[in-house]
């Protein structure tokens, strides 16, 4: 019956439209924020979404080697601005998707965490999990933070990373370690089994984690991935990025 209305279609002239599919790199604290929004997207706009998820840096050196991604979620600028310089991605087409927030977690709900820069100057821990700086926005945030408080070195014998946020969240909520540094997209998470405790430190103690979005070259002429992007600048997107605490620029509140 489907093979005669679909063989009926072409003889009367109607095309068939089959939708295209964008393969999107995500840096890993916006993994379920963007897995909530897929099944919208793809009733939206007909296309269908593949989603890869890794650190930033991890994410990045996979694209300048020829991997093979649409769009590319950073959890950063710069990597984003980057690929645009090298010729990797399209000239105009990166925006700022999402501003994140750093926080300090534990999943022990006893553990006073109201002022959280006493907590990590006390030391009265065994170890402190954050995403690795040098792959990870967040962990770089976090090194920012401790350099701020003049913990940094002092710290070293204690810090035990993680390749990005999920890991780090790991790494906590196994008890491997008593303290990390995530995204608060993390803490808000509807998987994590325990709540815990956190801080967050003041916004102006780190640099701004601005996640910048953009179409890479091999996809130019993709429409998916030109919906996707356009997309992500839509209101469901904004209603899920205020869900995990995210923040858009320009936007108010």
């Amino acid at each position: 019956m489907c093979v005669l209305a679909s063989l009926w279609l072409m003889l009367a002239g109607a095309p068939l439209s089959y939708g295209a599919q964008v393969t999107v790199a995500v840096a890993a604290n916006f993994l379920e924020p963007l897995e909530l929004l897929q099944p919208e997207f793809e009733r939206e706009t007909g296309h269908s979404l593949r989603i890869v998820s890794g650190s930033t840096g991890k994410l990045y050196a996979q694209i300048i080697n020829g991997a093979p991604f649409d769009v590319f979620l950073s959890a950063d600028q710069e990597r984003p601005e980057r690929l645009v310089s090298e010729g990797l991605a399209e000239p105009g087409s990166r925006f700022t998707y999402a501003v994140g927030r750093l926080i300090l977690w534990s999943a022990d709900e006893t553990r006073d965490l109201s002022d959280g820069a006493h907590v990590l100057a006390a030391q009265e821990f065994r170890k402190l999990a954050l995403p690795n700086p040098q792959l990870a926005p967040y962990g770089l945030a976090a090194q920012q933070l401790l350099e701020k408080l003049g913990l940094w070195t002092a710290l070293q014998g204690r810090i035990v990373m993680g390749e990005n946020v999920g890991q780090t969240f790991g790494l906590v909520a196994s008890g491997n370690a008593e303290l990390g540094f995530v995204s608060h997209s993390s803490f808000l998470s509807g998987n994590i089994q325990q709540r815990g405790v956190f801080w967050a430190p003041p916004a102006d103690d780190h640099a701004p984690i601005r996640q910048d979005a953009v179409v890479l070259k091999r996809a130019s002429d993709n429409p998916a991935a030109r919906a996707f992007a356009a997309f992500l600048k839509g209101e469901a997107t904004r209603k899920v990025l205020k869900r995990f605490g995210y923040k858009v620029e320009g936007a108010d509140g």
